[in-house]
């Protein structure tokens, strides 16, 4: 392995480089703390006292284990002096030196989300808070247990790794913790240039070209012009494009960090995932601290000591001098990869200094198979168990500071909003541009929401469920007759409105899977007219605003023939006018339509319309087909004017949800209540009250049923009608029921007893005589079977025949016994005595 370089005062360098680490780490995030592993305080955290025996000391072959470990790290030493100590044996929390392969825990918890490695990586980095390792060039001194780990939310990057790498062994990947070298903003978790990846990069669509598809028409324009035109607009894109590039190449200078003194030598500890297991199909790294997953050629990883896992420690005899891109995760390849434990992958190939060392080494290869295959015996830290939504991330929240983004998350139920997470993007690195939030648990069924600060416009989105089928709603301000947009799901409604824009004089809905065919409605609204009071005081207006306009759209209905299905209407209420535009026929060009002029008279029943000629207007697309009469025409009028009156009131109903939605939205984030399940039994408080109830009435009746059970005067009082207060000769009776009954169980018994007896004599007897019958004839197995029937008969009927022996002594005192009992019973006592 290529030894890196050594650095004068490198102990100095990393004191002061650490110093400015916490600083810059303040700055770009408030998750990572301060480690100092022997800070007194820290071992007052969390009462050690309650911790089981193995984790304040070492078993037998724990000690054995450490010696190998110990003689492996001396020979070690002693052939690569250049290289820096293996993490092998670090202190736990109490204080007891442990092997780190003992200090994984391959646990399988009952989560679904924790059944993949995406799921395990998020988890463990937003379960935990960093605490930077102090100097940044040296492992650390310390290895929790993931139980610490659990109860303090804080630890290394080698913690982080130590519990995400229990996960996902439990999870049933090939796991390994890395300890190695990378870069300064990974070993920090600086994260304030990269990417947010809840930002959704807008991706260009591929145009798929089609073998058959139709030609497009000839260009007729002048192909010197179209070159000048090319010509132009290639010069300006140049221009755009080089001031594109100046202003990213200025804008990576502003954020480009100054070299790290360290670079090289900041120790750093992540998770190897290799191939095989859980279909996993290529070798790739976690970082724990982010929970992303990166190539093995990674440039961010600078190299490898060791890795290891709940079975063996290796110790990377490759070079790393261009970093992990050209290493081989072949962990069977001795030359390449020295293991510590001897087993099935070869012999170790440190070499011996002396016969003495060379003696020791056989010894330890004659355990080492017995330690490889015990090491699951010595897993010692436990896992305790917990909840994820209550302990998701540490004391409630984590803030994550990105490229021109910051993202907030939050424990569910912690807010009273019911937020859990919060995206704030900035167009540039100071000023503020756009704020997400998810939500999670809403009684309104709020998912989603987004405010433009730039324009104002707030966007929130809803899952199904809610009232008025209500999917996303766009506004800038929850005031009526303003400018908004409303999806709703099409599916849930009766009227199938898929979408509503409103302007403060427009409203257009869209509809689907109408069986009336309609998929449009376009409204135009006038102003409303100014209303004054007596006092010559403008009155407020309650009325609706006046219609000037509506049109309608349908869909092609193929029972109809195409001259006669409507494909547009036009109500232009204000011009009281009516246009009928009907769907164009195939082999058509043009549509047929037909446009009314409404009567000035209001007819009815008795006093019908006036109607004239000139009232109607007609194109026909064929000129051969016979005009329509006059009676079908005024027919057709009154129809639309009935239809007109129709989606007039349907406008009108469309005002009213609008405000009703509204109202209902205003009242929901004035009160917000979160919705609790009823299997939540730590937070519902009502389910739990009605559960302690159920249990508690059940553990009445249980003893209630208990107590009869045991009651042997039970049967005969039901005899008796259960009274409450027996007389005398009612407890005489009751007495010598009972005397009597226990006499007459005796005596069955007895006889069940000397029954089974005489039928095992019987048998044996009738084995018997058919042995005398066979002896001649039988061979060695049925002899041999014979006598071990023999045996087991003579058995039983040794056994019968001691307990009919030991019931017929036992009799009389039973009943002696419950005469005894009877005349003791508070409820008999005092009608015996």
């Amino acid at each position: 392995m290529e030894v890196l370089p050594k650095v004068e005062s490198v102990k100095e360098v990393a004191i002061d480089e650490a110093e400015e680490d916490r600083q810059d780490e303040t700055a770009a995030s408030t998750l990572m703390l301060k480690s100092n592993p022997n800070r007194p305080e820290r071992a007052q955290e969390v009462d050690l006292s309650q911790y089981p025996t193995s984790y304040k000391e070492n078993s037998p072959q724990e000690k054995l284990l450490l010696a190998i470990a110990d003689n492996f790290c001396c020979q070690y030493m002693h052939l690569y002096p250049d290289r820096k100590p293996l993490l092998l044996c670090p202190l736990n929390e109490c204080g007891v030196q442990k092997c780190v392969s003992t200090t994984l825990r391959p646990t399988l918890l009952s989560y679904p989300e924790l059944y993949s490695w995406e799921g395990c990586a998020s988890f463990v980095s937003e379960f935990l808070s960093l605490e930077l390792l102090d100097p940044p060039i040296d492992p650390p001194r310390h290895l929790y247990s993931p139980t610490w780990l659990m109860q303090t939310q804080r630890g290394s990057c080698f913690d982080f790794s130590t519990l995400l790498c229990s996960l996902l062994l439990g999870a049933g990947y090939n796991a390994y913790c890395v300890s190695g070298y990378a870069v300064k903003e990974m070993c920090l978790l600086n994260q304030s240039l990269q990417e947010c990846p809840l930002l959704g990069k807008a991706t260009e669509q591929k145009r798929q070209v089609k073998k058959y598809s139709v030609k497009p028409p000839r260009d007729l324009r002048s192909g010197f012009e179209q070159r000048q035109e090319e010509r132009r607009q290639s010069d300006a894109q140049a221009i755009l494009l080089k001031k594109q590039q100046e202003a990213e190449r200025l804008q990576e200078e502003r954020e480009r960090l100054p070299p790290d003194p360290l670079l090289g030598l900041r120790v750093h500890c992540w998770v190897l995932i290799l191939s095989g297991n859980r279909e996993v199909p290529e070798n790739f790294f976690i970082d724990p601290l982010t929970g992303k997953s990166l190539s093995t050629t990674n440039k961010c990883f600078l190299g490898i000591e060791s890795i290891w896992n709940h079975q063996n420690y290796w110790v990377n005899m490759q070079d790393c001098r261009f970093g992990c891109a050209e290493m081989n995760f072949d962990l069977g390849d001795a030359v390449k990869w020295e293991y510590l434990l001897y087993g099935t992958t070869g012999q170790s190939l440190l070499l011996i200094p002396d016969m003495k060392k060379q003696q020791e080494a056989e010894d330890d290869e004659e355990v080492h198979p017995n330690l490889a295959l015990s090491l699951t015996l010595l897993l010692n830290s436990a896992l305790v168990p917990f909840t994820l939504d209550s302990t998701r991330c540490p004391g409630g929240m984590k803030v994550i500071q990105y490229r021109k983004a910051k993202l907030e998350k939050f424990a569910p139920y912690l807010l009273p909003d019911g937020l859990v997470t919060r995206l704030t993007t900035y167009s540039d690195l100071d000023c503020e541009f756009t704020v997400k939030e998810w939500y999670q648990h809403r009684h309104d069924h709020l998912e989603e929401r987004e405010l433009k600060k730039t324009s104002n416009v707030n966007i929130e989105h809803f899952r199904p469920g809610r009232s008025y089928a209500l999917k996303s709603h766009r506004y800038i301000t929850m005031a009526p007759e303003t400018e908004r947009q409303m999806d709703f799901y099409s599916h849930a409604r009766a009227d199938g409105l898929a979408r509503r824009v409103e302007m403060p004089f427009e409203m257009t809905e869209t509809f689907e899977d109408r069986p009336d065919f309609i998929y449009h409605r376009h409204v135009v609204f006038g102003k409303r007219v100014k209303v004054f009071g007596p006092s010559n005081t403008e009155a407020p207006d309650q009325g609706q605003r006046p219609l000037q306009k509506v049109v309608e759209r349908f869909n092609r209905d193929r029972s109809k023939p195409a001259g006669e299905d409507v494909a547009e209407r036009i109500f232009l209420v204000s011009e009281d006018r009516i246009q009928v535009t009907y769907h164009r026929e195939d082999d058509r060009i043009i549509p047929a339509w037909r446009n009314f002029i409404k009567p000035r008279d209001s007819g009815d029943s008795q006093n019908p319309h006036s109607f004239t000629p000139q009232m109607a207007s007609t194109f026909q697309v064929d000129p051969f087909e016979k005009p329509s009469k006059n009676l079908f025409l005024y027919e057709m009028l009154v129809h639309m004017m009935k239809e007109e009156e129709r989606v007039a009131l349907k406008v009108k109903e469309s005002e009213k949800e609008v405000r009703a939605i509204l109202g209902v939205r205003e009242q929901e984030e004035s009160s917000i209540e979160l919705h609790i399940s009823i299997y939540n039994t730590a937070r519902n408080e009502r389910a739990r009250c009605h559960r302690e109830a159920l249990e508690r009435t059940a553990k009445e009746e249980r003893l209630r049923q208990e107590e009869k059970e045991l009651d042997f005067l039970a049967p005969f009082l039901a005899q008796l009608g259960d009274p409450e207060n027996l007389t005398r000769q009612a407890a005489l009776q009751l007495r010598n029921d009972c005397l009597a009954d226990l006499k007459q169980r005796l005596i069955d018994k007895a006889n069940l007893i000397q029954a089974r007896f005489e039928r095992e004599t019987q048998e044996l007897q009738q084995k018997q005589q058919w042995y005398q019958k066979n002896q001649l004839t039988m061979t060695k197995e049925d002899e041999d079977e014979y006598l071990a029937y023999c045996s087991d008969a003579m058995f039983r009927i040794h056994i019968l025949k001691l307990r009919l022996s030991r019931h017929k002594d036992k009799a009389p005192q039973k009943y002696m016994a419950l005469d005894e009992r009877l005349r003791r019973d508070p409820r008999l006592a005092n009608h015996l005595w």
